[in-house]
């Protein structure tokens, strides 16, 4: 059966989710997909499945910085960093759920990662935020109270606790029939797919999960600490 909808998991400080918005509307409506967007928090997928994000790693910082800069270029649009990063996502993330702005979903992400990730806008400040929608011609009365509700909090979490359950580990991810895609990259992979030409061996990829693990890292180093 053909799928209906394409799940897609985001938080603000990820470039690579930006990059991969501007391109997911589109794919979505070529293939009749009903886009729906998940807000949830990077740091919260990062801990719970034991990993650092690319700024808490210096030369992987300085590589993304490189690799943005480029992707820019060669997509043509402008590239100009949030003022602040990484920054607090927690008020653009609960603006963003449908909870909190219901048919305007798209409209309020657009604005906000058009401001922080071309307009280079401090995407941490709730003022600024809420700036940034009047600007866009939403209607913003009660939001700035409305994301302090504790419903409302509960909302995001609860995004963020689904993305794990359902095997998130980063962001941006697309979910489509039952498969995930992780990253910027992943668009055509997912075209492919959509079209009945997906390259994955299922058998192969299910052997290759299957294989045993010789040895574990942590371990390996703990072992080695006690010679």
């Amino acid at each position: 059966m053909k799928p209906s909808t394409l799940d897609f998991y985001f938080d603000y400080l990820s470039p690579f989710a930006f990059f991969a918005w501007l391109d997911i509307g589109e794919l979505c409506e070529k293939n009749d997909l009903k886009l729906r967007p998940h807000p949830v928090v990077f740091g919260k997928l990062l801990d719970h499945w034991g990993q650092l994000g690319p700024a808490e790693i210096a030369p992987k910082r300085d590589w993304v910085s490189r690799y943005c800069l480029r992707y820019a270029s060669l997509h043509g649009f402008e590239y100009n960093p949030p003022r602040f990063h990484p920054f607090n996502p927690l008020p653009a993330l609960r603006l963003s759920l449908f909870e909190v702005c219901g048919e305007q979903q798209q409209t309020v992400i657009q604005a906000l990662f058009e401001a922080g990730w071309i307009r280079g806008e401090d995407l941490g400040d709730v003022d600024n935020l809420i700036a940034i929608l009047e600007r866009t011609g939403i209607e913003t009365g009660g939001l700035k109270q409305k994301i302090t509700n504790p419903d409302i909090k509960n909302a995001l979490i609860k995004q963020t606790s689904n993305a794990i359950a359902n095997g998130v580990f980063g962001v941006p991810t697309m979910i489509v029939a039952d498969q995930l895609f992780w990253g910027n990259d992943q668009l055509e992979h997912i075209q492919l797919l959509l079209d009945g030409n997906d390259p994955l061996d299922k058998k192969e990829a299910h052997s290759l999960k299957s294989r045993p693990r010789m040895i574990d890292r942590k371990k390996f180093t703990e072992k080695g600490r006690g010679r």
